[in-house]
């Protein structure tokens, strides 16, 4: 059964012509013209400095060359795409802050009105900053995009 395979070679020669072709037929201007296929029965060439088929070759003609071209070296510098600027969330902005170490704290709440009904040890309890939960991250880095959070901080 493979003994019996015939390879068929199909060319495309594709040509764009802008003067009228010297065949027969009339062509339309800026036209394609496709020629018939070959049914010619060659074997293919597969060598990377042939071409294969009629189709010329990709491969470089040069493989190596004795003197490399000089290069100069450049910086690599990472450019962000440009796209919509993200808006900071200004009064979660006021509530959260971000550590040293990139965690968010928070201050406790209780604290706006009612403090001469609290005792001063109370009040200092709710004046400290407390973590946030990892739970909350995701809400507060959605209102504040350009917070510098460490996730894997524990």
């Amino acid at each position: 059964m493979a003994s019996s395979l015939i390879l068929n070679t199909m060319s495309f020669n594709l040509s764009i012509s802008r003067s009228n072709p010297p065949s027969s037929t009339p062509l339309i201007h800026g036209s394609v013209r496709l020629p018939r296929f070959n049914k010619v029965g060659k074997a293919l060439k597969l060598s990377s400095t042939q071409s294969i088929s009629g189709f010329p070759s990709f491969a470089p003609q040069k493989l190596c060359s004795s003197t490399p071209a000089p290069q100069r070296l450049q910086s690599l510098t990472v450019f962000a795409a440009r796209g919509y600027k993200m808006k900071t969330h200004k009064a979660s902005a006021k509530r959260f802050r971000v550590t040293g170490r990139g965690k968010i704290v928070r201050r406790r709440a209780g604290k706006q009105h009612l403090l001469a009904k609290k005792n001063t040890k109370r009040k200092l309890r709710l004046s400290k900053m407390h973590e946030v939960s990892r739970s909350d991250y995701d809400n507060v880095i959605g209102a504040l995009p350009y917070l510098k959070v460490n996730r894997n901080t524990k």
